[in-house]
């Protein structure tokens, strides 16, 4: 095991380390097993030498024989169950540990991270690999000690028994190391290719169907069929590869565990007829020699399986390694009482670095101020709102909420001093209360109500099947885009926190509906500082300050009037908006 297996597999060991309760009782019970597993041929042949001939047969001595064989036989069953239920207990225990560190990870990884992977991707990290994962891990803990402690348990009968018989054994057996080795050396690299192409066809698939009305709009199907073929065939030849190498392990094993079955049977038979051995010690070393060559084959059946398993944990822990977001100092401000003031202060920042996008941005904003971005696609309107939650951390100079940079604040706190309305709407799958509550899960029935009136999302709510307690799927399910859109407004009506963000809030609501959310947002934004990100001018011609932003800079900024009168950039989008 080199390079990246071995460095995957410590990693393994060390969750491994947590349950060494398990896996002590688990080695004891595989040894007792295999003890009485090997004490039985013993018996057997002492059973087969009371046989002597016609009429000559001591039923009483094998009957005594026969009762101790059962005796053996049921401690044996009892420690191989033992055995699986520590081998369960421990493979799932660290199953549960590894998937809960790495969803832990995803919680606090940079945003970065989580745009520049596929959602279906990441998924399959935590899903498919993990299971693939867990397979591997119990078939080794089930198969591999007991492997290894059949054969050097046998190995120490078959010398008590005949030194000679043995030593044929022993020679013939590197034959199956060799074998294994070669499986093992070629596997790994195909397992691999494996997950990660069935990780991009879990990616594919997420895509697709998340996506179903759009590549039906545009006639799409066959492209994204033709697509998920091409994956499907890559998958296919890498899984075909993989299982070849690993379907060649049993018979190339069971060809070496015959060879050393006839070197047995050969050199004990001669050994017989001149009387170096009795019938009963044959009959005995053969079962030996049955049950030496047995483990090599799970053995080398737990090394491929070992390889797969492997190849799938060192993808979920590139996961579980990932950096994560720039910790919080260990004295970090907790908000309290925010008042409003918001100041970005030379700020910087890119997504690329070689690909720069906001310079030198200065603002300062009052307290209970209505601050409007406006701007073409992409001149990093929706990065500025990104800037001020934190998703993202400036490159260089400083973002400060009532007077404290926000680096050197808790995440919390400065988040619970936003409540923010975007354009892509997200609801859980749950009620409609549970949905409505996230900024306040102590709120009572009468406050839930009051806001979804405010929003006037408490008609449509009533309509629905169990009111506030309809449970909608993932998404929203077949609410519309403007219905959601809708529980999400009423959602920050709810804990109304000081400060909003309302980018493109109203994107997806009709005209009639639009101008009863616009003054209920203005009764919202009256006393908190808001920005507000907006495509439609006129729904910004109230905002105390508009920045109007180009490439990443402020060119403009005043309010509607003082702008209109410029006659410049903002002019000419308005003009563009409501030209006659």
């Amino acid at each position: 095991m080199k390079g990246k297996q071995a460095e995957t597999f410590n990693k393994v060991l060390r969750y491994i380390r947590k349950y060494w309760i398990y896996l002590a009782l688990s080695i004891v019970a595989a040894t007792v097993t295999v003890a009485l597993t090997l004490y039985l041929p013993i018996l057997i042949g002492y059973a087969v030498d009371l046989i002597i001939e016609k009429g000559l047969v001591d039923f009483d001595g094998i009957l005594a024989i026969l009762k101790k064989m059962t005796v053996v036989i049921l401690i044996t069953a009892m420690a191989q169950w033992i055995m699986n239920i520590c081998n369960n207990k421990m493979t799932y225990n660290i199953v549960q540990d590894v998937r809960n560190e790495a969803f832990r990870k995803i919680e606090i990884l940079p945003l970065k991270y989580i745009d520049s992977h596929s959602y279906g991707e990441i998924v399959s990290r935590v899903i498919a690999d993990v299971d693939q994962f867990a397979d591997g891990l119990l078939m080794g803990f089930t198969q591999f000690f007991t492997g290894v402690i059949t054969i050097i348990g046998t190995l120490g009968f078959m010398l008590s028994v005949n030194v000679g018989i043995t030593g044929v054994v022993v020679l013939i057996t590197p034959l199956s190391f060799l074998v294994a080795s070669f499986i093992a050396k070629k596997t790994y690299a195909m397992f691999k290719l494996q997950s990660e192409t069935r990780g991009e066809q879990t990616a594919y698939i997420d895509e697709m169907i998340g996506n179903q009305k759009i590549v039906q709009a545009f006639s799409h199907e066959n492209e994204a069929l033709e697509k998920f073929d091409e994956i499907n065939d890559r998958l296919q030849a890498a899984s075909l590869r993989a299982i070849f190498f690993s379907s060649i392990t049993n018979p190339s094993t069971r060809f070496v565990n015959n060879l050393v079955y006839a070197g047995v049977a050969i050199t004990g038979a001669i050994l017989a007829i001149n009387g170096g051995i009795s019938v009963g010690q044959l009959s005995c070393f053969l079962s030996y020699a049955n049950q030496y060559t047995k483990p090599f084959n799970e053995i080398s059946g737990v090394v491929t399986e070992l390889q797969n398993a492997l190849a799938c944990a060192a993808r979920i822990f590139e996961l579980i390694e990932e950096e994560p977001q720039t910790p919080e100092p260990e004295n970090a401000y907790v908000l309290q009482d925010v008042d409003g003031t918001v100041s970005l202060e030379n700020v910087s920042f890119s997504y690329v670095p070689d690909k720069k996008l906001i310079q030198n941005f200065n603002l300062a904003v009052k307290p209970g101020q209505r601050i409007a971005v406006v701007g073409p696609t992409g001149c990093g309107k929706t990065t500025v709102i990104n800037l001020l939650m934190r998703f993202y951390d400036v490159d260089s100079g400083a973002i400060c909420v009532s007077g404290h940079d926000i680096r050197d604040v808790t995440r919390r706190s400065l988040r619970e001093s936003y409540g923010m309305v975007l354009q892509e709407t997200w609801l859980k799958t749950g009620t409609v209360r549970e949905n409505l509550i996230m900024g306040k899960p102590d709120a009572t029935d009468e406050e839930i109500i009051a806001a979804a009136k405010a929003s006037h999302a408490h008609s449509f709510i009533k309509r629905l099947p169990n009111g506030y307690d309809t449970v909608i799927t993932e998404d929203g399910g077949n609410l519309s885009q403007g219905q959601k859109q809708l529980l999400c407004i009423a959602r920050v009506m709810l804990c109304l926190p000081p400060m909003l963000i309302l980018d493109e809030a109203t994107s997806s609501i009709d005209t009639r509906t639009e101008i009863k959310i616009q003054q209920a947002f203005a009764t919202m934004m009256k006393g908190r500082t808001s920005f507000i990100v907006a495509h439609r001018l006129s729904t910004i011609r109230e905002a105390d300050v508009i920045l109007v932003m180009k490439d990443g800079n402020i060119i403009e900024q005043g309010n509607h009037e003082t702008l209109l009168a410029m006659n410049g950039f903002y002019s000419n989008l308005y003009q563009s908006q409501f030209a006659k």
